[in-house]
């Protein structure tokens, strides 16, 4: 990435992820990258996006290592504890809405909440991945009900965060992140009809669209090959 400047500092948060994991591995190839921190269920301190107390350490934990002038949101299931997406009104259950939207949108504001303060006061992104079904205008199919609408949660979190943040620091951006359809284990059940892509791809794609965005007033939303997606 070149609109960082050299030597800048990189958190992938998220990283055990299929998605998270790539992104870690070009970061750490980029050579105007001088470190990269990751965090995930697999590091320590115990991280959760189900617990405050558990992201608030690792922020705490992780500080020492930045400032950052990217930090990388690769959180999120589309899977939970064993339940796919809802494809119609019928298959809608409270229990399976709150979790997707614990998962999905709580815990990635909490992760704004407490890790947006570790970001460099010069140019510096924090990056959420999204996705293009939580986009409210590009919904033409319906179903996915839960997913849809925690993926839209999440984007107007990021859009209000955007606004506060940059009121301190002009210079940050923040953008949800369209991966595209990542070849994955998780992905494959959901993904017969679509053109997928592999984890590198998808990784490469994000990182130089990031490294192109212009700095603007509130959140942008992009896919992985730099085109802007409608709220």
């Amino acid at each position: 990435m070149q609109s960082l400047g050299r030597d800048f500092r990189a958190l992938v948060i998220g990283a055990h992820g299929t998605i998270g994991t790539a992104l870690a591995e070009q970061l750490r190839a980029d050579p105007n990258c001088a470190h990269v921190a990751t965090i995930s269920r697999a590091t320590h301190p115990y991280f959760a996006l189900e617990s405050e107390t558990g992201i608030e350490q690792a922020a705490t934990e992780i500080a020492g290592e930045g400032p950052f002038a990217l930090i990388i949101d690769a959180t999120g299931a589309l899977t939970i504890d064993g339940n796919g997406p809802e494809k119609h009104l019928g298959a809608l259950n409270a229990e399976r809405l709150a979790r997707a939207f614990e998962v999905n949108a709580i815990g990635p504001a909490l992760i704004i909440k407490h890790f947006s303060s570790l970001l460099t006061k010069d140019r510096s992104i924090f990056a959420k991945l999204s996705a293009r079904v939580g986009s409210i205008s590009d919904n033409h199919k319906g179903g996915w009900y839960g997913y849809r609408a925690a993926k839209a949660a999440v984007n107007m979190l990021l859009q209000t965060a955007a606004i506060e943040l940059q009121r301190r620091r002009p210079d940050t951006i923040v953008v949800a992140l369209q991966p595209g359809t990542v070849q994955s284990p998780l992905s494959a059940p959901f993904s017969r009809g679509h053109d997928t892509v592999s984890p590198e791809e998808s990784a490469v794609g994000l990182l130089q669209a990031m490294d192109e965005l212009q700095i603007k007033s509130g959140a942008q939303f992009v896919d992985y090959k730099g085109q802007p997606i409608p709220w």
